[in-house]
């Protein structure tokens, strides 16, 4: 009963603030100290991961007219809702590469696989010896204006991504050169046991930088796929490229619109309107195993993760030991059934690097923890010391379902005695983030991104990092962070990886949440929707089907 409750609260009150912060990102954040059970503060947004802009529905969905000149002209054409828009397509700026990638038009050296490796894509082989990696491209490799792939026109992706993009500038410190049309050659200052994962990264896409006149709206690459319509920030369509390098393309076309709330989309899976999309909510998920004759639902371990930082600045050691202590990962994994499970650390536990603990959730140990710190439990039942109510502010964005997350840890700590206000962030990455205004920062990203620990480790737990804006810092830490950067043993890395993670949980620096299932659903018929990888930035390829 106590779920409906929530559940009911939480759709009133989301479509009351839709029009409160469906706004641009300059829209100002709304701050709320209401009871978890009885508001919600709703607003489209996204990480820089994935920038957004708000709507409600695509633009643009697909018609009874477009229905009949599709099966009058026996074109397949599929029609996808897409989270995220994108002001860009190119490949190597930001993280437009991770669409280019969803839309089947740009590849990498590599692709990640269902088992999470590094496998052949646009190159057969990497290997290393030492510092140097000698990296042989497949043969017969094309771009889509007939222009062949070679290693040097690789080699000038490379350092054009180093320089437009401060995530890879790292790869401007290689040596990096064509020994011949296919094989290119990196030399790395020290021992670099990733490059080959890192150029699964779907920003190390491939453009015919020779061919390509317009970056951001038409890039020439080797995808099974070209641009056919674009809209900044909006719905893309894509057409199949007919002298596509790896084989026969199955689909004609695709249309993605840009969709980024849930109920938009499960409609339009309802209408008819689209064909498939990711990231399904627990609520459309029950409607669609409920009618299996008519949808295909596919749910694997996914990569990426829902966490929150704590801030080490404004919070102390107590009331952060508190907050781990309340937070209830099973409870909260249990709502959301379905999409996500309840995570120990930043990885899989069947991951070698994923074998790290956490107490156990004890909310009278959280208040013996606060009341030996001084702390007080108020009349109306809300920890107190030196006359300050204990409150937090909880800062979010409402996507991902970081906005079910907040209230539900604002109802959880509001059990134990600590009180907590709502700030709701269109973009995360301009705001609390980059300001580190927050006492509890929810965020949502993919944390095994290419089959190593070392990338989220790297963004979140290096001093200084990215996501190191609660204060994180430990000298040892730090010590087995620049030997996991070099370490080339698997098993040594993964054992290095498992100590630097239970530093942060020791610490209480972090709170990791749940893992997104990787939940793909297909209307019966349909396939190849990247359904089987558990990574957002794969979508249609060139086996992608309609029956």
């Amino acid at each position: 009963m106590k779920k409906r409750v929530l559940a009911a609260c939480l759709a009133v009150v989301m479509g009351m603030s839709l029009s409160a912060c469906g706004g641009s990102a300059g829209t100002a954040p709304v701050q709320t100290d209401a009871p978890a059970a009885e508001q919600q503060a709703d607003t489209a947004a996204e990480t820089k991961e994935e920038p957004s802009e708000t709507k409600e529905e695509p633009a643009e969905t697909k018609t009874d007219e477009q229905d009949a000149q599709t099966e009058s002209s026996g074109e397949k054409i599929l029609h996808a809702a897409a989270s995220f828009a994108y002001p860009s397509l190119d490949v190597h700026k930001e993280y437009y590469g991770w669409y280019t990638s969803i839309y089947g038009i740009s590849e990498a050296l590599f692709k990640m696989d269902e088992n999470m490796n590094a496998a052949p894509c646009l190159a057969k082989s990497a290997e290393a010896d030492g510092k140097t990696w000698t990296i042989t491209l497949n043969d017969g490799i094309a771009f889509s204006g007939g222009n062949p792939l070679t290693a040097e026109m690789v080699v000038k992706n490379l350092k054009r991504l180093a320089e437009v993009n401060e995530r890879f500038a790292y790869l401007g410190e290689f040596d990096m050169s064509a020994s011949d049309e296919k094989t290119l050659i990196i030399t790395t200052p020290e021992i670099y046991p990733t490059l080959r994962n890192d150029l699964a990264s779907p920003e190390c896409g491939i453009v015919d930088l020779d061919a390509t006149t317009d970056f951001d709206q038409a890039p020439v690459c080797t995808g099974p796929f070209v641009i056919s319509k674009f809209q900044p920030e909006g719905d893309v369509e894509v057409v199949k490229n007919p002298a596509y390098w790896g084989g026969d393309v199955k689909l004609d076309g695709a249309v993605f619109y840009y969709m980024q709330e849930d109920d938009p989309k499960l409609l339009a899976m309802q209408s008819g309107e689209i064909d498939c999309y990711n990231s399904v909510s627990s609520a459309a998920l029950e409607v669609y195993k409920a009618d299996p004759d008519q949808y295909n639902v596919v749910s694997i371990p996914g990569a990426r993760l829902q966490f929150y930082i704590l801030n080490e600045k404004t919070l102390d050691d107590a009331v952060r030991e508190a907050v781990n202590l309340t937070v209830d990962k099973d409870k909260i994994a249990s709502y959301l059934s379905g999409t996500v499970s309840a995570a120990v650390g930043p990885f899989n536990t069947g991951a070698a690097y994923g074998k790290v603990t956490v107490p156990a959730v004890d909310t009278e140990k959280a208040k013996t923890v606060l009341e030996a710190d001084g702390y007080t439990l108020g009349s109306d039942g809300i920890y107190e010391k030196d006359g300050k109510k204990l409150s937090v502010n909880i800062a979010y964005y409402a996507a991902r379902s970081l906005d079910t997350l907040a209230l539900l840890i604002q109802e959880q700590l509001k059990a134990v005695g600590i009180d907590s206000t709502l700030t709701v962030e269109e973009d995360p990455d301009s705001t609390y983030i980059a300001t580190g205004d927050f006492d509890l920062a929810l965020y949502c990203m993919i944390a095994d991104k290419a089959g190593d620990p070392l990338y989220f480790i790297d963004s979140t737990l290096k001093e200084g990092a990215y996501y190191d804006c609660g204060g994180f810092s430990d000298d040892h830490c730090e010590e087995l962070i620049e030997q996991l950067r070099y370490e080339t043993d698997s098993a040594k890395r993964a054992a290095l990886a498992n100590e630097i993670v239970q530093i942060a949980i020791d610490d209480n620096a972090f709170g990791y949440v749940g893992l997104f299932n990787s939940t793909t659903v297909l209307r019966k018929g349909v396939s190849g929707f990247a359904e089987n990888i558990p990574f957002d930035f794969y979508g249609i390829d060139a086996t992608t089907d309609i029956q």
